[in-house]
């Protein structure tokens, strides 16, 4: 099977963003999105789609869809007046057996937001995020496949209180499930964190294991900060390849991985 991660970005580079996936589909079973927008009103706002999620589904129309909003109501900046989310998305290919889906809280609890946003850069520490978790079969097995946005703070992309407690919620929750497991997104931490040796004690780093030198386009302007994204592996996941292809369709650069199990 195939799995690709992206973090869209919010579908800034629109175009070539649905070029890319469209392309990828053809071959793809998994698709795991992270920053997609979704409502039922057309706008670029900050340069983000509002109704990115609409044009994923007709892009992957051959793949079952579904969504995790993480909050309501704003776009990157400021409040709207229209229905408007934000959330992960994940796609799944139709031939592909589905077991379940759920969404698991791993910072804050849904639709929670401060008072002001982001106009006091602090408020940006109460935004909450999500596992979004697809239970697929593979043969006579079922997989678990979880897609996250992890928890954000300004500044470098450091440990803190928060990141630590969210990784073991994180393992709590994948300790409930007796089989493969893959969990893959854009975690917000760099590859020194002890939030990521958490989960590396039960999971493989496939980003360390494979020596990818950065996740992240030319597009992000922090040079000094080469990581954001990972793809983790339990052990019973064969994996065949893995890579970070310099395809530049968002500020974050896809992961792409070849697994059966």
């Amino acid at each position: 099977m195939k799995l690709i991660s992206l973090n869209t970005w919010g579908g800034k580079l629109h175009k070539p963003l649905l070029q890319f996936v469209g392309d990828q589909s053809l071959s793809t079973d998994i698709f795991c999105f992270q920053e997609v927008f979704d409502s039922p009103v057309t706008q670029f706002r900050s340069d983000m789609k509002t109704d990115l999620y609409s044009d994923l589904k007709k892009t992957l129309k051959n793949f079952k869809a579904f969504y995790a909003p993480m909050f309501t109501g704003y776009d990157t900046e400021v409040k709207v007046d229209f229905p408007l989310s934000f959330g992960q998305a994940t796609f799944v290919k139709k031939d592909v057996g589905i077991v379940n889906e759920e969404t698991v809280f791993i910072h804050g609890k849904f639709d929670y937001k401060p008072e002001v946003f982001l106009e006091g850069i602090e408020d940006a520490l109460d935004l909450p995020r999500n596992m979004q978790i697809v239970k697929i079969k593979l043969g006579k097995k079922e997989i678990l496949i979880g897609n996250l946005h992890g928890y954000w703070r300004p500044g470098p992309k450091v440990d803190s209180q928060q990141s630590i407690d969210q990784s073991k919620r994180i393992i709590k929750t994948l300790n409930k499930f007796d089989g493969p497991k893959i969990i893959c997104g854009d975690f917000n931490l760099n590859l020194s964190t002890k939030s990521l040796a958490i989960l590396e004690k039960s999971l493989e780093n496939l980003v360390r294991k494979f020596k990818i030198p950065t996740t992240r386009s030319h597009h992000y302007k922090k040079t000094s900060e080469k990581f954001a994204d990972y793809m983790f592996a339990s052990k019973e996941v064969k994996v065949k390849s893995f890579s970070v292809p310099t395809v530049v369709v968002s500020d974050h650069l896809p992961l792409i991985l070849e697994f059966s199990a």
